[in-house]
């Protein structure tokens, strides 16, 4: 009788683990696609302060390497189909769109990458500043936080 109990328990519990697994990924996938912005916001920012002079430019092709990497994962992590975070439905809703940026933003991240380091800092300046062109995507794409 023993044996009975502990299969059916064993059988009973399944259903309630498989929920909560799948719970927890969509939580997974909205950690990840937001650790994924936040690194593209916080190279942006080192960005900005190279461009305002606050910091030497002497590694702006190094920070534009680590732009043009994250920006290579960003649209992966929107793939799943997962709402929430600060990701407004129409992402999906109008990913053709959405996607033509993300791949845009990459390119182009990737762009001014190749010519910091072949022309160095000046001459990557403007490929910089047409790469991060954030607020265009996020007016449309993100729910500001309040």
């Amino acid at each position: 009788m023993r044996y009975r109990c502990n299969w059916l328990c064993a059988i009973l519990a399944v259903p309630v683990l498989v929920v909560t697994t799948v719970r927890a990924d969509d939580q997974d996938t909205i950690d990840y696609r937001q650790h994924i912005m936040k690194g593209l916001n916080a190279q942006s920012a080192i960005l900005g302060q190279i461009v305002a002079g606050a910091v030497p430019n002497d590694q702006l092709a190094q920070h534009l390497d680590a732009l043009a990497s994250i920006a290579s994962t960003a649209l992966k992590s929107f793939e799943p189909k997962v709402a929430g975070g600060e990701s407004k439905p129409a992402v999906w809703n109008d990913w053709a769109d959405f996607s033509k940026r993300m791949n845009e933003f990459s390119q182009k991240a990737a762009h001014a990458a190749k010519l910091a380091h072949a022309q160095g800092p000046d001459a990557a300046m403007t490929s910089m500043m047409e790469a991060l062109t954030c607020k265009s995507c996020h007016d449309v794409y993100r729910t500001e936080k309040k």
